[in-house]
């Protein structure tokens, strides 16, 4: 800790905002409560991250006051990204932070945060920080020095200097992160995917490379962002949202959303799963139940069972006028790209 902190406080009075997200608050509080490994249920998870967190702070607190500079808890939770009014606080307390020359110290708040409101791991909560702040670059820290074509212990494992799509990387993910973590490379991978499709370019290297990652120097897997980056409102959709509902379509309304950037029409759904009312996220499936899309829909799970199969027309004439729209607009909806499976060999 005491040697990353160093090397963002030289970062800081280089002049560079910087945002620190830590994890660390569930194993910082197993020792003090006689923990001898990670508690699987969610109630000693959040004992744990209670007694841990504030020990993680106050460590971070004192590293980083050795350097004049404050540092600032900020815990957020997946509900705190997902709705708009607490996503434009989120912004504005961690811009104003930043202002302020102080370094945020973000954690997800496993205090209170149920499984249903989970980020699951840093590193998703790391590249949706880093599109809130609109960083020039996210660094992913990690104790693997890169990403391998295989895991780095095999015989064989070739480092990959340089990510053009994260899309189109096949290399073997299958094995966990450490036994007090949540993490791992597969979700380091999914964190570049967010932060490039934000046009945010992503480092991904060891601990102890911090300093030479931030100086742009040859260590560890660089990915290229995107050239054209989603709008903040679709990338929010498409990461940030915790869908409340799904609506399957037949074949042919999957080929339209996809080849023809139309929008969702009642005709083409087949069936209405979840709990949700107008506005809420949704995800839309294809006959295989793939998800092929996220969107906004106008209308609630109780009145889309009627409406499924049926044309827009008859639906304004039998139900009324106000039906006479689609069920997900195209400028609400964001379509997901199909992934390559990772390879397990």
């Amino acid at each position: 800790m005491a040697r990353l902190v160093d090397t963002l406080a030289a970062r800081r009075g280089a002049g560079a905002g910087v945002v620190l997200v830590s994890s660390g608050a569930i194993a910082a509080g197993m020792g003090p409560l006689g923990l001898a490994s990670r508690p699987r249920d969610l109630a000693r998870q959040q004992a744990a991250a209670a007694v841990g967190q504030g020990l993680l702070m106050a460590r971070y607190t004192d590293l980083f006051a050795r350097h004049g500079i404050t540092a600032a808890q900020v815990l957020l939770t997946v509900d705190d990204l997902t709705r708009k009014a607490s996503y434009a606080n989120a912004v504005r307390t961690l811009t104003t932070l930043l202002r302020l020359g102080a370094v945020p110290v973000v954690n997800e708040n496993d205090t209170v945060a149920t499984q249903e409101i989970r980020f699951g791991d840093n590193d998703r909560l790391a590249a949706l920080v880093a599109e809130v702040v609109r960083a020039e670059a996210l660094v992913l820290l990690s104790d693997v020095d890169a990403l391998y074509t295989a895991h780095p212990a095999e015989a064989g494992a070739e480092r990959i200097d340089a990510v053009g799509d994260v899309d189109e990387v096949t290399v073997d993910v299958s094995r966990a992160g450490s036994s007090v973590g949540t993490g791992g490379m597969a979700t380091k991978l999914e964190a570049a995917r967010i932060a490039t499709s934000a046009g945010i370019p992503v480092v991904l290297g060891r601990a102890d490379d911090a300093a030479a990652a931030l100086a742009g120097d040859d260590v560890g897997t660089v990915f290229s962002p995107v050239a054209a980056p989603r709008p903040r409102r679709l990338l929010w959709l498409a990461h940030a949202t915790v869908v409340r509902g799904r609506l399957t379509i037949d074949v042919g309304a999957v080929a339209a959303l996809r080849e023809r950037g139309a929008s969702l029409l009642a005709a083409g759904i087949t069936a209405v799963t979840g709990d949700f009312v107008a506005g809420d996220p949704v995800e839309i499936a294809g006959p295989d139940g793939a998800v092929i899309a996220r969107g906004l829909t106008n209308f609630s799970s109780e009145e889309l069972p009627a409406m499924m199969g049926r044309r827009t027309a008859w639906l304004a004439q039998s139900l009324g006028s106000q039906f006479e729209r689609e069920v997900v607009h195209r400028d609400a909806m964001v379509l997901l790209k199909r992934r390559r499976r990772p390879s397990l060999e």
